[in-house]
């Protein structure tokens, strides 16, 4: 199924949940600049109307909801594009039960109703970060037996075994989005990337920062970054695309927290420096120690690939982080 054939013009009816929120309404963006025809589901718990684009449709509701029935009853999408989740590895780890009400029955809420209205696709992100555990090949690639060390990871990886079932039962096409660590323009600071924005932020407003890391691997945990654009157009490849299963979305290349900082920190030396050495603190619950993700399933059958290296990222992340203190 190519969702872009759909209509005559090209356009496709797309439903994004958690739309307002920081990457999905960047796809949302990237969607409608497209030419599809794109409405947005959020409970605006972390996203912000001022994130979305005003050609969307904002529907606030939170997908546990009943109103979710009347929502897909009235626009009749093609395709769901599933951002909305509770996002942060710690909160999951505090709270389990909620993390599980909202990644798990939230989401099977929104499976019953693409069934109950004939919707074609579901692209489903999912966390490249988390679901593979301390694994043991870096790069990993989706042949690697996820192992989930947090509720979080968890809820990503038991979601995936439900699209398998809504496929297998009902034939509905899927594909799973296995995101890296995601920062750029309108990031938060929460999740698993959530750390670029309060290393900005803190350095912007000359607070010192904390380095979470584990005992023995003082200059932090490794991770591979990916610019949120680069993401945004993988949904594109990926609604695109007839070929139903889990793709890794990230760079390949693996970054620790205190080079991150350092490439951060140099664009406000200048101007603090005394803000050179974050203080260190250990690891949060769920942490893992090493996260880097194989691509090239995504470069091969998706056609997609990273096009934008940290330190030109991290410069685009604080030039929109400068435009909106002003």
């Amino acid at each position: 199924m190519d969702a872009k054939n759909d209509h005559a013009d090209g356009a496709t009816k797309i439903i994004v949940t958690g739309g307002a929120g920081f990457i999905g309404s960047h796809v949302v963006d990237a969607y409608i600049h497209s030419g599809h025809d794109v409405s947005v589901i959020d409970n605006l718990s972390t996203g912000r109307k001022e994130n979305l684009n005003p050609a969307a449709r904002l529907y606030q509701a939170d997908i546990r909801s009943n109103e979710l029935d009347d929502i897909f009853r009235n626009e009749r999408p093609h395709v769901v594009n599933h951002h909305a989740a509770q996002i942060s590895v710690p909160e999951s780890v505090r709270n389990p039960r909620f993390d599980a009400e909202v990644n798990v029955l939230g989401f099977i809420n929104v499976l019953e109703c693409s069934i109950r209205y004939k919707v074609k696709k579901i692209i489903f992100i999912s966390s490249g970060g988390a679901i593979y555990g301390e694994a043991d090949e870096c790069p990993t690639p989706e042949t690697y037996a996820p192992k989930p060390l947090s509720p979080y990871a968890i809820t990503k990886f038991v979601s995936e075994q439900y699209l398998q079932f809504y496929r297998h039962q009902y034939g509905l096409e899927y594909a799973v989005l296995r995101y890296a660590n995601i920062y750029g323009p309108r990031q938060i600071p929460k999740g698993e990337a959530g750390v670029v924005s309060i290393f900005i932020e803190n350095l912007m407003a000359g607070r010192s920062s904390i380095l979470n890391a584990f005992e023995n691997e003082p200059r932090g945990m490794e991770r591979d970054y990916c610019y949120v654009g680069d993401i945004a157009r993988a949904n594109i490849a990926a609604l695109g695309t007839d070929k139903n299963g889990v793709f890794n979305i990230g760079t390949g290349k693996a970054t620790k927290t205190a080079d991150l900082y350092d490439i951060i920190y140099s664009h406000f030396a200048a101007r603090h420096p005394k803000l050179g050495h974050p203080a260190r603190a250990s690891e949060r619950q769920g942490d893992i120690k090493r996260s880097c993700l194989n691509v090239e399933k995504a470069m091969n059958l998706l056609e997609w690939k990273p096009l934008t290296d940290l330190r030109k990222g991290i410069q685009q992340t604080i030039d929109w982080y400068a435009a909106e203190k002003k």
